[in-house]
């Protein structure tokens, strides 16, 4: 698969991360658990599961998916579909709202990497994604693609999506499952910094067999803070302005509460039987990748 063809933002993904993700992509499992028709707990190559139709082969896909007979009989490589394969489905819901838009670089660059990632690795499967952008609930839904040949769409969608306004992640899983009864991987990229109660909503996913992924973007200078001193400090999602003094006490409760938040991701993660992954924007993706796919809760 190429990773840089005209019109497609190649800073998402570039030739060294792909080719990590091509290894890595053969490890991840997606666990629907609704048991609806056409889901199903972990990768599955066929089985029991109900033939649904052939497609032609592309280079790169998995070669124990060929359908041999049908190859000696036409001399044409083509692939076997199931149903249980055909309606998996991986949904990237990218935080959009603006606290995301910070850092050097800044979160939302790391966010829309991730996202490009396991979107390649779907397609990369013959799977379905879907890029879903989020600030205060769902901003935009794209529509959902399919294979290898479906990447050129969902990077030019993580492209086309700027950070700016509000959060309610809460309103926006809520309307996502509300709106898709089929369940599929449902990966939530965002720092988190959401004031509203996000942790019943993530319940609601999780009983109706989402299979969870929660990775936090943080900048280095939010968990390590080095600022003291007199700070007018503004908000970036809503513009109020606050004084502050920075000593040594109120860095400290700082890092304690931003702790607590990682703290409440991690138990939540726990609860859920979800994997939740805290990515900071200095360190490399690859490494980010892989224990995501390891389903690792940091």
């Amino acid at each position: 698969m190429q990773a840089t063809r005209p019109g497609i933002p190649s800073r998402l993904l570039d030739p060294a991360f792909v080719r990590e993700l091509e290894v890595l992509r053969r490890r991840l499992e997606i666990r629907a658990r609704s048991g609806a028709s056409g889901e199903h707990v972990a990768r599955r190559r066929g089985g029991a599961a109900e033939f649904q139709e052939h497609r032609p082969y592309s280079p790169g896909d998995d070669l124990r998916r060929i359908d041999w007979a049908a190859y000696a009989r036409t001399d044409e490589p083509v692939l076997k579909l199931f149903r249980a394969e055909e309606d998996v489905i991986v949904r990237l819901l990218v935080d959009t709202s603006a606290s995301l838009d910070f850092g050097e670089p800044p979160k939302f660059e790391s966010a829309c990497r991730i996202a490009a990632a396991f979107g390649y690795m779907a397609l990369a499967a013959s799977e379905r994604a879907q890029v879903i952008s989020a600030g205060e609930g769902i901003q935009r839904e794209e529509t959902p693609v399919r294979g290898r040949s479906g990447l050129p769409s969902l990077l030019r969608a993580l492209g086309g999506i700027t950070p700016g306004g509000g959060t309610d992640l809460a309103r926006a899983v809520d309307r996502l499952i509300q709106k898709n009864k089929r369940a599929g991987m449902l990966l939530v990229v965002s720092d988190f910094l959401d004031g509203g109660p996000l942790g019943p909503a993530l319940s609601r996913a999780a009983a109706a067999g989402h299979d969870l992924v929660l990775v936090q973007v943080v900048a280095p200078e939010e968990i390590e803070p080095a600022y003291e001193g007199d700070w007018a400090l503004e908000d970036a999602e809503t513009g109020a302005v606050v004084e502050v003094t920075m000593d040594a006490a109120s860095i400290e409760a700082y890092v304690l509460r931003f702790a607590g938040l990682c703290e409440e991701l991690r138990q939540m993660a726990k609860r859920l039987g979800a994997t939740y992954v805290r990515v900071r924007t200095d360190e490399p993706l690859e490494s980010a990748i892989r224990r995501i796919v390891a389903r690792s809760i940091d």
